[in-house]
């Protein structure tokens, strides 16, 4: 009984001392308060009186491309930085945002934590190995994961307009619907013809993983920092690279009088591009022609 008691006297007595030296390691020289702390950057209000003009459009990002990185990297979680897919799922799982379904851009439906595991092809597989002991194939249930690095790709829904009561030209992001591009996969016992050719190409689908809406995953934003190549000491956050247009990107599609149609579905290639530009240009025309000098 004795010693019971003094086992637990020691323990209760070292206690407080080893969840000290496990707070007190930092990783770093000084404590980050700012990021954590940060608020999105307001928007100025708008009264329908004062839209003189208003054009929505859709976006494409390729995260490979080297200015888009920062929002691609890391693709596993360091130092409290989170590559935007992984900080959205993580707000999905820890911090109750609300994603919605990829059959509408208008979100309606909601999405829960299993479908988003389905539109990562996360499922139980069964597979044979051999016993090195018996000799005998016995089965081994292997469960998939998210792949998060798979998403390579981000579309997102904005709106330019002309507020007559400021006299300018903005944008404003609607939202996010990040495009996971994977492998296709010879179905169960079929394979992939592959030329000799192309034996060093591989086929890929896209896939869209789920709506965001914008304005309600901006305070998550605002709190995460990117990685700044230059200065480790001045990061900006998610919402500073979006609201900031620090991104490379083209017009994917607009609003049309045919079903919204995207430029895919009646150009390819290089005329895509072409009509992206056009766009572009007809957007910066229009604000540069409502100025007389």
């Amino acid at each position: 009984m004795k010693k019971i008691i003094i086992i637990l006297t020691v323990s209760i007595f070292f206690a407080p001392f080893a969840k000290a030296q496990v707070s007190d390691v930092l990783d770093g020289i000084y404590v980050k308060e700012h990021v954590p702390a940060r608020k999105p950057i307001p928007y100025h209000h708008l009264r329908e009186a004062d839209m003189m003009w208003s054009k929505k459009m859709w976006r494409m990002l390729d995260l490979r491309e080297k200015i888009n990185h920062p929002l691609y990297f890391p693709t596993t979680k360091m130092d409290d930085r989170y590559s935007l897919i992984d900080l959205i799922l993580y707000g999905v799982a820890q911090e109750g945002l609300v994603v919605y379904d990829d059959s509408d851009d208008e979100f309606t439906t909601p999405m829960t934590a299993t479908q988003i595991d389905v539109k990562f092809d996360v499922r139980t597989d069964t597979t044979y190995v051999d016993d090195p002991e018996t000799g005998e194939t016995k089965p081994v249930i292997v469960q998939r994961e998210r792949t998060t690095s798979e998403v390579q790709r981000l579309l997102l829904k904005e709106v330019w307009y002309f507020d007559k009561q400021r006299a300018m030209l903005e944008v404003r992001i609607v939202g996010l619907c990040p495009i996971r591009m994977y492998e296709k996969t010879a179905a169960l016992n079929q394979e992939i013809q592959v030329s000799e050719d192309t034996t060093d190409e591989k086929e890929f689908s896209m896939k869209k993983v789920c709506w965001v809406y914008f304005p309600a995953v901006r305070p998550l934003l605002a709190n995460h920092e990117v990685f700044n190549p230059n200065n480790d000491a001045e990061r900006r956050t998610f919402d500073d690279v979006f609201f900031k247009r620090r991104f490379s990107s083209y017009i994917f599609q607009e609003t049309n009088v045919y079903d919204n149609r995207y430029i895919g579905q009646f150009t390819k290639g290089l005329d895509a591009l072409i009509e992206s530009d056009k766009i572009k240009d007809f957007v910066f025309k229009f604000e540069h022609d409502l100025w007389e000098y």
